[in-house]
């Protein structure tokens, strides 16, 4: 576990690689800026990172209360060392990481299995996001969203309206 502030530049160039490997491309500058901030679970094979998660700070809200969560984030494994476990491996310690840390733990996956397994639960309520005062729908958002109830958060209602601040690239 690294927090941002102990990653070395040379590492954070390997990490970033491999994100942008695990998502195909797919990962766009916005999307590596969501993974800062926080805390970062790394699978090494030696000195090469070969599996990564990120928990970053962010504040969700579950109807009117805030909640301090724990927001997992690029989540990816390299091409060629997937289907091994080292996924299975870094979400579980980024799991326990959010229990230890956090009052919630919250993520959006369209990979709902994989995630079940660590006790993610599916969000079954709204979702919105909050742009200054105004609560903005994000309907494209409700089957995607995840939550990892513990401490505080461990009977609030799944099917209830959940909220987080509007940031760049993708809100949830």
């Amino acid at each position: 576990m690294l927090g941002s502030a102990e990653t070395s530049d040379s590492l954070l160039t390997e990490l970033r690689q491999l994100l942008v490997d695990g998502f195909g491309d797919d990962f766009p500058e916005e999307d590596w800026e969501h993974t800062t901030g926080g805390w970062r679970v790394v699978a090494f094979d030696g000195d090469e990172p070969v599996s990564h998660a990120a928990v970053v700070p962010r504040t969700i809200q579950v109807a009117r209360r805030a909640f301090d969560a724990g927001y997992v984030e690029g989540v990816a494994t390299r091409p060629g060392r997937q289907r091994a476990g080292l996924g299975s491996l870094v979400m579980s310690e980024a799991t326990r990481l959010v229990q230890d840390r956090h009052d919630l733990g919250v993520l959006s996956t369209g990979l709902h299995d994989f995630y079940e397994r660590f006790g993610w639960q599916r969000w079954q309520g709204a979702a919105f996001v909050r742009d200054g005062d105004r609560l903005v729908r994000t309907e494209d958002e409700d089957d995607a969203i995840m939550v990892l109830r513990c401490g505080p958060s461990r009977d609030i209602d799944l099917t209830g309206p959940i909220s987080c601040d509007r940031r760049s690239g993708d809100d949830w």
